[in-house]
């Protein structure tokens, strides 16, 4: 008589010691992310949940659970702490959440480089390194609750990327620590670009560990808020502050009207109908910042040192980067966003000629960084007054028309997002990681159009 194979709900009965969490409000809830800001995926998405979810602390029980869903072929989807907006952690086959977020321990940090386990939480591993005079080079909008593995998955960067880049410019990343899929799961070691490989795409082509990541001398970043009654001389001053060499700084947001207006808690700083910019700058950059700023008649309406920051437990930080979209959602609902970025070398042309085409319907929300290749450039995360599927469709092929790159945020496919031109070398990572296709199946299409191709090279 043959065994009845094991399912889904069998497993906390194998492995009764783990975390497991069966209840169906809490498996729903860690089923979701941020995807509700768009009203496609919030569409698309409904419904879909996992069947179990489990939170392991320590590598083995990450590797009991593995084996066991690989000996099953039940899927497994990652998650960190589900602060992703594409549905990157919501699974579309249900099986298992593994939550990664209780295997959080810091390593070390020696010299510029510092490694933790994939669940840390970003302002934890910040709080780690700054006694040791260093920082991480990018810090989301979300870092209070966001993983290191998590950005690693399905971020891009945040507040730093001036500097440094996104987290796929070369040097970011050192090193990943990575677990195979498969009855016996391996662990793996990968260093450089081959470390890349598993970079921003949703779990779906290995289990990542640990990450060994370059860090930057720690600052005391002041916070100020400059505002301007004119687009044009709002947008000079982010675009000429972000890109002066001598004036160091980790932040500069360009908020065109009416954003301001959706921060009502700084409503005092930002008076209605001003454009804004939100800045971290070093305290030996201030004055420099300050001076560019009058000659372009703006005016610095907020300022707060490191220290005042840190004592109201309130940082601008949490006003840019996709924060900006969430504010403006607990204000209007019937706003979403897309994500763009521009051409370097025209950046300010392209900008003024999608403001001057959309304006109204789609709001300017730029942040100012360094491309992977190293150009100052920005990307934006514009606000749009959402009517339907087919309008929203149509500005960002208006955007494309300009020359503008879109990184569709209303799409869980990771070819659609944010990959574009999926590297075939990402497809081979996960037949070596993730042969039987069970890490957050239904999200790299390529992978499902190589299956026929694989089944051929298998009967020949």
């Amino acid at each position: 008589m043959t065994a009845t194979p094991p399912t889904v709900q069998d497993l906390p009965g194998q492995l009764p010691d783990l975390d497991w969490i069966a209840d169906p409000l809490r498996v729903g809830r860690l089923s979701q992310d941020f995807s509700w800001f768009s009203p496609v995926l919030k569409r698309d998405l409904a419904g879909k949940r996992a069947d179990l979810a489990v939170r392991p602390r320590t590598e083995d029980e990450i590797r009991a659970v593995v084996a066991a869903c690989a000996r099953a072929g039940i899927p497994l989807t990652l998650r960190g702490t589900g602060t992703g907006n594409y549905g990157q952690s919501t699974p579309l086959h249900g099986g298992v959440i593994l939550d990664m977020s209780g295997y959080n321990a810091f390593g070390w940090v020696r010299g510029g480089t510092g490694r933790a386990q994939a669940g840390i939480r970003l302002a934890d591993f910040d709080a780690q390194a700054r006694p040791q005079g260093h920082e991480l080079r990018w810090l989301p909008s979300t870092y209070r609750s966001a993983t290191l593995g998590g950005l690693f998955g399905g971020g891009f960067g945040g507040a730093g990327s001036i500097n440094h880049g996104p987290l796929a410019a070369p040097g970011n990343v050192l090193a990943v620590r990575a677990m195979t899929v498969e009855p016996e799961p391996q662990i793996v070691e990968l260093r450089g670009p081959e470390a890349m490989l598993l970079h921003h795409t949703y779990g779906t082509n290995g289990i990542v560990l640990e990450l060994e990541v370059a860090l930057t001398p720690a600052v005391a970043w002041t916070e100020c808020i400059v505002t301007f009654d004119a687009f044009d001389p709002a947008l000079e001053f982010a675009d000429r502050f972000g890109s002066a060499p001598g004036l160091q700084k980790k932040e500069v947001c360009f908020l065109a009207a009416p954003i301001p207006d959706y921060f009502t808690s700084l409503a005092d700083a930002m008076p209605r109908g001003c454009h804004a910019v939100m800045v971290l700058v070093a305290p030996h950059s201030e004055a420099g910042m300050r001076d560019m700023a009058a000659a372009l008649g703006g005016t610095v309406t907020y300022r707060k040192t490191a220290d005042e920051v840190e004592a109201s437990h309130k940082t601008l930080l949490e006003c840019t980067w996709n924060h900006t979209t969430l504010h403006a959602l607990k204000v209007d609902k019937g706003l979403t966003y897309i994500q763009s970025g521009f051409t370097p070398a025209r950046r300010i042309e392209q900008i003024k000629a999608l403001e001057a085409a959309l304006g109204g319907e789609v709001m300017m929300h730029l942040e100012f960084l360094r491309t992977k290749e190293g150009a100052f450039n920005c990307s934006g995360l514009q606000l749009i007054r959402y009517t339907t599927e087919e309008r929203l469709n149509e500005i960002m092929q208006i955007y494309r028309d300009h020359g503008v790159q879109i990184n569709n945020p209303h799409t869980y496919i990771v070819e659609d997002g944010k990959q574009n031109q999926l590297d075939p070398a990402v497809v081979a990572m996960k037949r070596r990681f993730d042969p039987q296709g069970l890490l957050n199946p239904g999200k790299l299409r390529s992978w499902y159009a190589q299956q026929p191709q694989e089944a051929a090279r298998q009967t020949a």
